[in-house]
């Protein structure tokens, strides 16, 4: 599962970008993705501190969209 982040700089919000960051889990499940987010979530922002996160989302891998 991939968690899917669209993230915008605090001092120029209108700057804007996807990241992508690999859940590694045993089952790839939805759930699994959902259930453990905030902390991968809460881990990002801490080593990103210039930047928020908008809006995220849990992915397959095999299945990814175009855009977020």
């Amino acid at each position: 599962m991939l968690l899917l982040l669209s993230v915008c700089l605090i001092a120029q919000p209108a700057t804007c970008r996807e990241e992508r960051i690999q859940m590694s889990y045993e089952a790839s499940s939805p759930f699994v993705c959902l259930r453990n987010a905030q902390s991968t979530l809460a881990k990002w922002q801490g080593d990103h501190p210039d930047w928020h996160v908008e809006r995220w989302r849990c992915a397959a891998r095999g299945s990814l969209p175009k855009s977020l």
